[in-house]
């Protein structure tokens, strides 16, 4: 359910601002969840559902780089934009335009490689640059950090329990009986793209059956818990 101010909105009411088939699966899954979604405004709701369409094509193309999947250990970046941290984390570096350190890692993915936690801060990143532009990004995040789930003060999430996801979501597998040699495949940070479809840093777009499928295999021997898809789902927010 949808509502702005004290009124209940129907798909009707929107149709005619609705500028992708994208958008409007996105604002018909919302309208028939159980959820309440609240807004002050109509300008409110189009910028979220803006959000989450290019949340959406930010899984893509950081999917379709060549970025690598490692561990913090062993984390690298291009050293032209980042210094890369003892704890495996990038900062930018001084007199360093944000928005050119961010687009670089779709340019020079081969150069890159990082969990899946800082794939997903990655993609978010991603999306805030295309939905706000350069100029605001570089306004922003000119001490921009990616590590783990550090975001900065202009970009907080919030948690929530829940089975409705609704696309431009992040959500997470668990790996509870994950081997102790490949600890870092005990979750794995996804953003929810369509019905069945997740993108995760190191596994790709896939089914959710599919990820845990893989996750099982790195499980330790004589396991008693299949990975699942857990019903936490966490969702930024731009306080801009």
């Amino acid at each position: 359910m949808i509502k702005i101010g004290q009124q209940t909105i129907h798909l009707d009411d929107l149709s005619d601002d609705l500028k992708t088939k994208e958008q409007k699966d996105i604002l018909t899954k919302m309208v028939k969840s159980n959820e309440i979604f609240q807004y002050q405004s109509v300008s409110q709701l189009k910028f979220e559902l803006l959000f989450r369409t290019n949340t959406l094509k930010a899984a893509r193309d950081l999917n379709n780089s060549k970025v690598q999947f490692t561990t913090f250990a062993y984390a690298f970046a291009n050293r032209k934009y980042w210094n890369r941290l003892s704890n495996g984390g990038f900062l930018l570096k001084p007199n360093v335009r944000p928005t050119d350190a961010i687009l670089d890692i779709l340019k020079n993915g081969s150069l890159y490689a990082f969990d899946c936690s800082t794939g997903i801060a990655i993609v978010i990143y991603l999306a805030t640059l295309y939905t706000i532009g350069s100029r605001r990004f570089d306004q922003l995040f000119n001490g921009l950090y990616l590590m783990d789930w550090q975001f900065d003060n202009n970009l907080k999430l919030t948690q929530k329990y829940g089975e409705e996801f609704i696309p431009g979501d992040i959500v997470h597998f668990n790996n509870p009986d994950v081997n102790p040699n490949e600890s870092h495949w005990r979750a794995e940070n996804v953003i929810f793209m369509a019905d069945d479809q997740y993108y995760g840093h190191g596994v790709g777009i896939k089914k959710a059956n599919t990820i845990i499928t893989f996750l099982n295999k790195k499980r330790i021997p004589n396991p008693r818990i299949s990975a699942y898809l857990m019903n936490l789902i966490t969702r930024p927010v731009l306080l801009i």
